[in-house]
């Protein structure tokens, strides 16, 4: 993830907070308000970590090919990220 846990509970609290000052939420527990916010935001951020694990166990899939064949790990791993972005519809 590139940015801390905590970093990104602050931009939570700060997005809330501006959400209530605008009037585009309601709410009466603004804990909960934004807790879900937090979470979301981290799970949205987790999105592009997940991506790069699944890459790197396909690439270990073929990595017996990817020696014979001369492929660079890096461009390959750009490529298969790149495939399963647009699979997933992911935003990066």
């Amino acid at each position: 993830m590139i940015l801390s846990k905590e970093y990104v509970g602050y931009l939570a609290r700060e997005i809330t907070r501006k959400l209530l000052e605008t009037e585009f939420i309601e709410t009466s527990d603004l804990k909960g308000a934004t807790d879900r916010v937090n979470a979301a935001m981290l799970e949205e951020m987790a999105v592009e970590d997940r991506i790069n694990d699944e890459v790197r166990v396909i690439l270990q899939a073929y990595s017996e090919e990817m020696r014979k064949s001369g492929a660079s790990y890096q461009e390959m791993f750009k490529k298969v990220k790149n495939e399963l972005v647009r699979k997933y519809k992911a935003v990066l």
